[in-house]
């Protein structure tokens, strides 16, 4: 059975479903997307995996792509997706419950915030004892598009472990970026 939900717009540059399965996701998980985006790839692609019994959290600070997010899990049926306005470069903004989830994804949001501890204390917060974080950003190389500003992978795995995250093992998701998980 293909679990894949057939959203344009994403598998070209990330494999969201081989992500999440490289991450570790499983039925009747708990999941914060932190940044979900509009389309919200991971999110959905995510709820799909967990089943009914589980949870996503597709987290982001703007209104509109929570609504657009709200509008693709009901023309997916997806039931078990909630979103969540919050500002990730404040302190405990998700209001999410300390370790209630088996997994965080942060994926495209280090290269456009400035508040990385923060962002980075708060998954380890919400995360449970032993699960882990998915960190998916740009290589630092040249590419036909993409922003400007982008963060050293070394620099993004050195952050992660100042916040008590330790290092698991790194992937290629796509051909412009790279993943790190972590555990708590």
């Amino acid at each position: 059975m293909n679990e894949e939900i057939k959203i344009p717009g994403g598998k070209e540059l990330i494999d969201a479903l081989a992500s999440l399965k490289e991450a570790g996701i499983e039925k009747k998980m708990k999941v914060a997307d932190f940044g979900c985006g509009r389309r919200g790839y991971f999110s959905l692609q995510a709820a799909k995996l967990v089943g009914p019994n589980g949870a996503v959290y597709a987290i982001d600070i703007l209104p509109s792509a929570l609504k657009s997010v709200e509008s693709l899990a009901n023309l997916f049926n997806i039931s078990n997706l909630k979103t969540i306005w919050a500002n990730l470069e404040i302190e405990e903004s998700t209001k999410l419950p300390n370790e209630s989830m088996d997994l965080v994804l942060l994926n495209n949001v280090l290269f456009q915030t400035k508040n990385h501890n923060v962002i980075l204390k708060e998954a380890k917060r919400i995360l449970k004892k032993g699960s882990n974080l998915l960190l998916t950003e740009w290589e630092k190389k040249e590419t036909p598009f993409g922003p400007k500003e982008k963060i050293e992978k070394e620099e993004a795995k050195k952050k992660a472990e100042a916040v008590g995250l330790v290092f698991e093992k790194e992937f290629k998701p796509g051909p412009y970026h790279y993943s790190l998980v972590f555990k708590k």
